[in-house]
Order: structure tokens, then C-alpha cells, then sequence
């Protein structure tokens, strides 16, 4: 397989910005520090009053409530805002590098790209981006799958298995992601001895892997044979001891994509968060054209997948309580990008809210958005929390999210490596 490099023409977009980059950039020696905040590090503690936030080179220098700053810092007042990480979607897909900057602004400073054609080309790219103007990104590449459908490879015996994995390393993804799934029956679904050879393979090189999977006993197969990370809920029926135990056994994250269940069955009419002002912001309008056509809402209302996600939902959110109770690692994700009406950046903070939902506390939600998934990337030491050291990504928020969730789209600025990230999008 070989895979070409994509450059988009983002030239007009990189002018727009680098006066303002250069702005910040020439600042960058200079600590800043917001005062009087609350901030909420990351780590589950309780949120520290009038706080303060102190960078200086993209980084965090301190945090705390008894500070002392440097000479010549720059106060920013923060009083009555909350300060939190940078949000870390584990689970979404990028196929152009606009939607970048549609997750950065509404506070997503960390995506895992979990599957796509495009996604090597597009991490070379954004490597390049100038500050404040795009998200870290980790990627997957094409899905090992049964069937070669857009954005996977189709493996269909181990032999194959261990080659195309020996194909897809050599672009060094971040994760190797397995798809076990037949859509409910519409088509194959990869075997056990086909998914423990791309396992196999990827553990002896070094490379850790993704599952997609719907069922639980899927989800135990994938388990057995030495998955890191399942990717989506368990959603046929209520997750049980034995599925608990494998997950402990090997530390395995689990991500509910609860929101991934939502766009398969809410466009069956015209969804409310269609006139959510912070939904607007971002949204395309061709996209919420595409499905605000009577054709297409005929179409989920009257197909048989949409009607059995939608019954399954329930089970989804059960499942999420249940190992979060149970101590397993919860990660945001979403398969925001992943297809139609999928609703990358408002998604994610969709997908909070049916943690909360669920039965998570606030608290648990924004573990889930942060320190949680900078684990599961293996980028704890960078990000995923406010502490010493660490970059210098962070949402600034009117409002508090341990008061209500949905405060989390009350965003008044966000940064990454410490430079202030534009409110709109440039103009192409």
C-alpha cells in the first residue's frame, strides 16, 4: 500500500495568521499569569480557588493558589472564570486539515485520529502549522478491517493480517486500529485468528492497537487475544465480570462514543442542538443541510440499524456506569468526522453531557477529556493536566463545568503552548 502525500492549499490561511502568531510568539519570553481563577487541573482534585496560572515559553511554570510571580509577568485578571486542560478527543477522524482548527476552537487541543487515508499526510502537514492555529495530532491510518471500505484495508486471512500491518508501521502510527464489526449482518466480520494476527504483529514491532467492536463477546475476543484500547461502547447487552477482569488485566481504555450512537439515529427529524449559538459557531452549513433533507430523515426513520442503536443507546450509557464504578479508564472520544452528521469540535462537548447523563460526575467527565486520554496516548507527561512543566494548553471558561457541564461551551479563550488560539476561523 502506498500512501501520497496530501498538501492542501493553505496559503491564504497561514497569512491570516502569522501576524497575529507573531504577536504571541514575541511575547513568548514573557510569563503570563492569570490570577483570581479557578482552576480545575486534570487530575480529578477538587478545583482550586482563586488560583493562578503561570507560564512562560509555552509552558506552565506553576500553578496554585500561593504563587509568586517573576519580575515582569503579565497579570491577566481571571476572577470569576475557570481554567481547564486542553480537551483530548480520543477518538475522532480528520480528513481535511480545516477540521483542525474546528476542534482547537472549541477547545480541543489533542486529537487521536482513529482511522483514515489521509491521516499521515495530514500529521506531516500539521507538524507545520503555525502556533495557535492547530491541535496536537496522534493518527491510526487505515482500519484493518474485513471489507475494503473508504478509509480500510481489507485483511481477510492472518497472512494478510501481518502484511498489511507491516505496511501500515512503516508510516509510524500512533495506534493500529482493528475493526470487528459485520453492521449488523449487512456484511463480513473479521475472524479471531485475522484480528489476533494484527495484534501479533503490532505488538512485536512495538506499535500498541484499537478495537472496533459492538458486541460483547467481540469485545472479550479482542481482549484475549491483547487489544490496548476498545474504541466503542459494548452495546448488545450489559458488560459482565469477565469483561471487567480482561479489561484490568492488561489496563485497557475504554471509550463510549456515546455521540457516535446519536448521529446514527437523531436525523430522523431536525436535532435541537441545530439552534445551539455555540453548534452554529463551527457547523456546515451544507453538512446540516445534507441532513436536514425530508429524504434523509425518511431514510434513519425507517432504517433498521438507526432503530436498533437508538433502542441499544440505553445499554451503551448503562455499560459507561458500570466501568467507571468498576475503577476501567474512561476516555472521550466520539467518531466525530467518522460519517455523516458527526459534528466535529460541538460533539465532543456533546459527548460530556451523556457521560453526565449516564451517571459520571462532572468531575469524572472532564478526567475523561484530559488526564485520562493523555494516558492512554502516552502524553502524560506533556499534557493532559495543569501542572509544572507541561504544555501551556488550556480552555478559559466564563462559567463552571462542575456546576453544570454544559458550562464547558462557555468558552472565552483557548491556547495551546501558550499562545491564544483565533476565535473565528481565517478566511480561505
Amino acid at each position: 500500500m502506498n500512501f501520497t502525500r496530501e498538501i492542501s492549499t493553505r496559503t491564504a490561511v497561514l497569512a491570516g495568521l502569522l501576524f497575529l502568531t507573531a504577536l504571541h510568539t514575541l511575547a513568548a519570553d514573557q510569563p503570563q499569569a492569570w490570577v483570581g481563577a479557578r482552576i480545575i487541573d486534570g487530575t480529578g482534585k477538587p478545583a482550586m480557588e482563586n488560583a493562578t496560572l503561570l507560564i512562560r515559553n509555552g509552558r506552565i511554570e506553576a500553578v496554585g493558589t500561593k504563587i509568586k510571580l517573576p519580575a515582569g509577568t503579565e497579570r491577566i485578571d481571571a476572577t470569576g472564570k475557570t481554567i481547564i486542560p486542553g480537551l483530548i478527543n480520543a477518538h475522532g477522524h480528520v480528513n481535511a486539515a480545516p477540521q483542525l482548527g474546528v476542534y482547537l476552537r472549541d477547545g480541543i487541543t489533542t486529537v487521536l485520529s482513529l482511522g483514515g487515508d489521509k491521516e499521515f499526510a495530514l500529521r506531516e502537514e500539521n507538524a507545520k502549522a503555525p502556533a495557535g492555529t492547530a491541535p496536537h495530532l496522534y493518527v491510526a491510518g487505515p482500519i484493518q478491517d474485513s471489507t475494503a471500505i473508504p478509509g480500510a484495508v481489507a485483511v481477510t486471512t492472518p497472512d494478510e493480517a501481518r502484511k498489511s500491518v507491516d505496511e501500515l508501521i512503516r508510516n509510524k502510527p500512533d495506534i493500529v486500529k482493528l475493526r470487528v464489526d459485520d453492521f449488523l449482518g449487512a456484511r463480513p466480520k473479521m475472524s479471531p485468528a485475522v484480528y489476533q494476527a494484527v495484534i501479533d504483529e503490532a505488538h512485536k514491532n512495538g506499535f500498541r492497537t484499537a478495537a472496533h467492536i459492538v458486541l460483547l463477546d467481540d469485545a472479550k475476543g479482542v481482549l484475549r487475544a491483547g487489544v490496548d484500547y476498545i474504541a466503542h461502547s459494548v452495546r448488545d447487552q450489559e458488560v459482565d465480570q469477565e469483561f471487567i477482569d480482561l479489561m484490568k488485566k492488561r489496563h485497557v481504555f475504554y471509550c463510549p462514543t456515546l455521540t457516535r450512537e446519536v448521529a446514527v439515529f437523531t436525523y430522523s427529524e431536525t436535532p435541537s442542538f441545530f439552534s445551539d449559538p455555540f453548534f452554529l459557531k463551527e457547523a456546515d452549513p451544507a453538512e446540516m443541510a445534507k441532513m436536514n433533507d425530508p429524504k434523509h430523515q425518511d431514510a434513519v426513520r425507517t432504517d433498521k440499524a438507526a432503530a436498533w442503536y437508538k433502542e441499544h443507546m440505553a445499554v451503551a450509557m448503562h455499560n459507561l456506569k458500570i466501568l467507571s464504578d468498576a475503577g476501567i479508564p474512561i476516555v472521550m472520544g466520539t467518531d466525530s468526522g467518522g460519517g455523516p452528521g458527526r459534528f466535529q469540535g460541538y460533539f465532543e462537548h456533546m459527548e460530556l453531557e451523556y457521560e453526565i447523563k449516564s451517571g459520571l460526575t462532572p468531575m469524572q467527565a472532564l478526567v475523561s477529556a484530559t488526564s485520562a486520554p493523555a494516558r492512554l496516548l502516552h502524553i502524560d507527561q506533556e499534557a493532559g493536566t495543569l501542572e509544572k512543566g507541561k504544555w501551556a494548553d488550556f480552555v478559559v471558561l466564563t462559567a463552571n463545568p462542575l456546576d453544570d457541564i454544559r458550562n464547558m461551551s462557555k468558552i472565552d479563550s483557548v491556547w495551546i503552548g501558550g499562545v491564544r488560539v483565533p476565535d473565528k476561523a481565517p478566511k480561505p
